[in-house]
């Protein structure tokens, strides 16, 4: 049984990692920290596992293997540094951090320590991305020219995020640094090796960080991603569009849609393709690498966590200082 304990009530998806841990059948929560004592004591309470106030006496702690981090993201590198040299292992929400510097100083001390790593990208799991993976990988596409990813909700027009989200000191930045995450991720992963990126960031409703963000990226095989989020927009669908010299895959919501050359001669119309079998969300890939000893999972890894930040970084300084950044 793989014994965990959460670092922080953080992060508005703490719970449902707590949930899975839980219902997982092979892994028990045993402690709860919280920089905030208050709520990681009410925590512990409804967890039913023990309250550390202090850090380093639960990363000392015998019955903890594991470590599943949803501070504030700017915390990320002194509570995951620890975490590395205490020897356990570590998944943690993203960002990794909010700058590259402090992602590669995470990334050598759990090098150092050899634990297992898991970042959470879970998009990286849905059908539709992978099917878009594999697609992207075997050619399908031809010649990549564009691709467009966009993730969005109303946190804050829907007044449903808590509003210590908006605190800078503490989120590292706003719509971008968090939800803006899956698009950035997803077009890294499908994109290869980016060269430059540019943005535009704003906030209408008037909170302290970026509400809304459109981040254009332009990769070394010339492919020009749009990576796009909101906190201020009501019911988007989730998007996905990539368009090459031999094929366009348009994804709204779950509603696939794809055309390639080779079946021209049988329908000028759109098919729907079938899509990869499902695969498990990354904190499910986490504790079953910790038990297995197998490391980190691919795709999941410290270097994935790294490149999401870059560019992350480029474009909050393309936003701040009105410029293309190169990478």
């Amino acid at each position: 049984m793989l014994k965990i304990a959460m670092l922080s009530k953080w992060h508005v998806h703490a719970v449902d990692y707590a949930k899975v841990v839980k219902s997982s059948g092979n892994a028990m929560i045993t402690a709860v920290w919280d920089d905030d004592e208050t709520r990681g004591e009410a925590w512990a309470k409804e967890l039913g596992c023990d309250w550390e106030p202090c850090l380093d006496t639960l990363l000392a702690r015998d019955d903890v293997d594991a470590v599943i981090c949803d501070t504030p993201t700017t915390a990320h590198r002194d509570v995951l540094t620890r975490a590395a040299k205490a020897k356990k292992h570590i998944f943690t929400e993203k960002a990794l951090a909010a700058t590259a510097a402090d992602c590669e100083a995470i990334a050598d001390e759990i090098e150092k320590a050899g634990v297992t790593f898991t970042i959470s990208l879970p998009q990286r799991t849905e059908q539709i991305a992978r099917l878009a993976k594999e697609m992207v990988d075997r050619g399908d596409f031809g010649k990549i020219s564009f691709v467009r990813i966009r993730k969005a909700h109303s946190g804050v027009s829907g007044g449903w995020l808590p509003e210590y989200w908006f605190e800078e000191k503490d989120a590292g930045g706003g719509a971008l640094m968090d939800l803006g995450c899956h698009p950035m991720y997803m077009a890294a992963w499908l994109g290869g090796k980016p060269v430059r990126v540019t943005s535009i960031m704003n906030m209408p409703l008037g909170s302290k960080v970026d509400e809304n963000a459109a981040v254009s990226i332009e990769f070394e095989n010339g492919i020009i991603a749009n990576a796009e989020t909101s906190f201020i927009s009501h019911r988007t669908p989730e998007l996905l569009e990539i368009y090459g010299t031999d094929a366009t895959l348009i994804a709204i919501g779950t509603d696939v849609r794809l055309y390639h050359k080779n079946v021209a001669a049988f329908t000028q119309d759109y098919i729907t393709p079938a899509l990869p079998s499902p695969m498990p969300l990354p904190i499910s890939l986490f504790i079953d690498a910790c038990i297995t000893g197998t490391g980190a999972p691919e795709h999941f890894g410290t270097r994935d966590g790294i490149e999401l930040t870059r560019l992350l970084e480029g474009a909050y300084i393309s936003n701040r200082e009105n410029r293309t950044v190169l990478l």
